[in-house]
């Protein structure tokens, strides 16, 4: 038999006596020649970052959530001390379930539950306010004049007159709205939260703040009290508290690979090598986070699959070629390095592909993401050696069954036969200009319609609180109750207005302000506004009995110092320097923000000067404003990068551009109807979906290698399209779809998760491993079809065998005539 470079089939070597050790490149010898070495090194290794895994933290940071350097991001770390509550907030509704919140039962819940918020760690006490608080201040007009004071005085006492007092003087303060509901049946305690643990130093743990919140509301809720709490560390804490059902599908998706994969080779110990060497990179991967000082957040709690589900798909290749070669009667170590022969640079190239693909996602200026993606470069490098490496040589030392070999064997001659396999008959049609030509047409119509549909894919969220629980969560629900009862505090987006020192009450300054807010209010998406200039029109109309026709700004600068002296500190720092426009906003959907910051921008283009300059912006909202501006920029950014590194590498493979269209078109195709699937879904582009496209250009330039690599070798050797893609078909084809299938069937079981995150993850991501394996098995051999050419050299050697493979026809017919 002859001995054909590269990916072909090698001699078989069925007594190990026969094979030269020293064969092969360097490193292969280095490698299999070392093998109990290396076994054992990798088990210590195994062990070692097993240790290691049981310290991996899960948490999640607000300020790794946020672009950073982004010009929005950098006004509001630039005044952050002086912005009182506007970040990290964390709200929490007392509701009244029988009458309102005017009674002394109401009251004093309120105050135990406020003394005990006030105490938990992480809390930043001084700006956190309720009826309790005393920044919580009224101002109302008296007999004697302007008169002011906390909402709950200092003598209450619980009296029936006392509560009446209350509720005047909530009447009065300004806070109807945003700290009690406008039905009087509840009120908010507003929580705003530092970075870190003020007594460990560390990093505030989101799972513990929210097991201790559940524990709060477990406690004070009754029968006549129920309790609503909102905000983003709330979030990360459902979805920390949600990682057991999520792990729980991860373990019916490696069930689910599992089984499949005995299915095909019904042999139990490479069905368990393949799937454990995977789940060694995981643990590596996992091992190693901690070691380099990383946490796993709910937004990368993907990677460690997606490395398994990569792992799955290389792995599967090294068995499927060692089960080959062992069926021809090769020894199993000679095997095994063939197989390393045959695809260790196909693997490794695809790999390393993988790892480019995630590390461009470094260009995305959100911590969380940058981190997302040196996780997954780690955790895919990792998979270089378990998997193109370790499988191998742990398979040379156990085999594969008799029976699993032979059968393996069978199916490749069988389809070898004269009547192929319904399947692989039906793709190589594809070989074929005709076919390949309505391939080719239906994959453009497909793109074209893709590509229009996906026109309506919007940046940041589309449903109204956190899309990444489902919409009948306890919490989209909590939030569901605040939007309808505090339409002027769930959705924040504020102005900061920095002027000199000590000028931030002048007339020229207000009278400006208070025409934004005027612009701001027509939008519909605007529910009310707030700011110094509004306050000092109150305490006008205050000044005049409360004369509705005096509602207007002073401009005498003694009656605008007066409202200064009494105004909250929210309303403007200390130095006089800030002042804080708060616009209050019916959802933080993109089209809504987008709308607040196209009249915000354009009016602080038409009025900065050197003294007063207009600065977008704080809030939650702001921050959100400015997140999508970043994931909007990044998402095509992403994109140019991740197919030119993907082009590079395939070049670097291939030494061909045709081959490159090849295996790159198909994943282009997939990328326009990933983004046509998630306008279908109502996806919006946002922090935790933006990685999922690369991701999937990532994955799916490894069947497309896988393909080509076989293609390419048998093509340049002298075969024909059909020959070179039938060879590819009965050697990786029937892993690759063996793959695509599985882990499709894996990850869809992740659309019945309670975490809504999780679910979206699923439906995309198994439509890609589907797509991306159609693509592959569909869409190269038709492209190869129109763009494969032979160079002059492959040409001339291919007319040469065919004329001495006539010849020897010829000589074989003479000899049966003379016979």
């Amino acid at each position: 038999m002859n001995h054909h470079s590269g990916l072909t089939q090698q001699p078989v070597v069925s007594n190990i006596a026969d094979f030269d050790k020293m064969s092969g490149t360097r490193g292969e010898r280095l490698l299999f020649n070392n093998r109990f070495l290396i076994v054992v090194a990798c088990l210590f290794a195994t062990l070692f970052f097993g240790w290691k895994m049981t310290t991996l933290q899960l948490n999640a940071s607000f300020e790794k959530m946020i672009p950073t350097r982004h010009p929005y991001i950098v006004n509001y770390l630039q005044n952050k001390a002086d912005l009182v509550g506007l970040g990290n907030t964390i709200r929490i509704s007392v509701e009244s379930t029988k009458g309102d919140i005017f009674n002394a039962e109401y009251l004093e819940t309120l105050r135990k539950l406020n003394d005990e918020v006030f105490l938990m760690p992480g809390v930043e006490r001084p700006y956190m306010k309720s009826l309790w608080t005393p920044a919580t201040r009224w101002m109302g007009v008296t007999e004697e004049g302007m008169d002011g004071g906390p909402v709950i005085p200092d003598d209450y006492n619980g009296s029936e007159q006392s509560i009446k007092q209350v509720r005047q003087n909530v009447e009065r303060s300004g806070e109807i709205g945003t700290l009690v509901a406008a039905n009087f049946k509840s009120s908010v305690i507003a929580v705003p939260l530092l970075e870190k643990n003020e007594s460990t130093g560390k990093r505030l743990d989101y799972g513990a703040l929210s097991a201790q919140l559940e524990q709060v509301r477990a406690k004070y809720q009754t029968d006549s009290i129920k309790i609503h709490i909102t905000g983003f560390a709330k979030i990360v804490g459902d979805l920390i508290q949600g990682l057991r059902q999520v792990m729980m599908f991860f373990a019916v998706a490696i069930g689910i690979a599992t089984v499949i994969l005995y299915f095909h080779t019904r042999c139990v110990r490479s069905t368990l090598l393949v799937v454990s060497c995977s789940l060694v990179a995981v643990t590596w991967l996992l091992g190693i986070l901690p070691t380099i000082g990383y946490e796993l957040d709910p937004y990368s709690i993907l990677v460690p699959f997606l490395v398994f589900a990569i792992g799955m798909s290389h792995g599967a290749q090294k068995m499927n070629g060692i089960m080959q070669d062992i069926g021809r009667g090769t020894h199993k170590l000679v095997a095994a390095r063939y197989t390393f022969r045959r695809l260790f640079v196909a693997g490794l190239t695809a790999l390393l592909a993988d790892a480019v693909g995630f590390g461009v996602l470094m260009v995305i200026d959100i911590k969380v993401i940058q981190e997302l993606a040196i996780t997954a470069s780690i955790g895919v490098m990792i998979l270089i050696f378990t998997n193109l490496i370790l499988l191998p040589i742990l398979l040379s030392y156990t085999g594969v069954s008799v029976k699993a070999a032979k059968r393996a064997i069978q199916s490749e001659q069988s389809a070898l036969g004269k009547r192929k396999h319904p399947i692989w008959a039906f793709l190589d049609l594809f070989t074929q200009r005709r076919w390949a030509a309505v391939a080719i047409g239906v994959a453009l119509v497909m793109g074209v319609s893709g590509y229009w549909v996906s026109r309506g894919l919007k940046i940041g969220d589309l449903d109204p609180g956190a899309p990444e629980l489902r919409p009948d969560s306890r919490y989209n629900r909590d939030n569901a109750f605040m939007a309808a009862n505090y339409g002027a505090s769930s959705d924040v987006f504020v102005v900061m207005v920095k002027t000199p020192p000590m000028l931030c009450n002048q007339y020229n300054t207000l009278s400006q302000v208070d025409a934004l807010e005027w612009r701001l209010r027509q939008l519909p998406a605007v529910v009310t506004t707030n700011s110094l200039a509004d306050l000092s029109k109150n305490w006008s109309m205050g000044q005049y009995e409360g004369n509705p026709k005096w509602y207007v700004l002073p401009r005498m600068q003694g009656l605008l110092g007066a409202t200064v002296a009494r105004a909250p500190r929210e309303l403007f720092n200390q130095k006089c320097d800030l002042l804080t426009v708060y616009v209050f906003l019916k959802d933080h959907k993109a089209d809504t923000l987008e709308s607040v910051v196209n009249v915000a921008e354009k009016f602080a283009q038409d009025n900065d000067t050197k003294e007063v300059q207009y600065l977008l912006a704080a809030g939650n909202a702001g921050i959100e404003a400015a997140t999508n501006v970043v994931v909007k920029r990044a998402n095509l950014e992403m994109l140019v990068l991740v197919y030119l590194a993907v082009m590079v590498l395939s070049f670097i493979t291939f030494r061909s551009w045709r081959a490159i269209v090849c295996a790159v078109l198909p994943l282009m195709l997939t990328s326009i109807l990933c983004e046509a699937l998630m306008v279908f879904l109502g996806i919006g582009v946002k922090v935790a979906t933006l990685p999922v496209i690369a991701l999937g250009v990532g994955i799916g330039i490894d069947y497309a290698l896988y393909i080509l690599s076989v293609t390419l070798t048998r093509y340049r050797e002298g075969a024909d399209l059909s020959e070179a893609y039938f060879s590819a078909l009965t050697f990786t084809g029937r892993v690759i779809i063996l793959t695509g299938i599985t882990l499709g069937l894996g990850v869809v079981t992740w659309a019945f998760s309670p975490i809504k995150f999780q679910a979206d993850m699923g439906s995309l991501l198994a439509f890609m491993f589907v797509w991306n394996m159609i693509g592959a098995l569909i869409l190269v051999p038709s492209l190869a079809c129109f763009l494969l050419k032979r160079s002059p050299t492959e040409e001339a050697t291919k007319l040469a065998d065919d004329k001495q493979v006539h010849a020897l026809d010829a000589a074989r017919r003479v000899k049966l005539k003379a016979g």
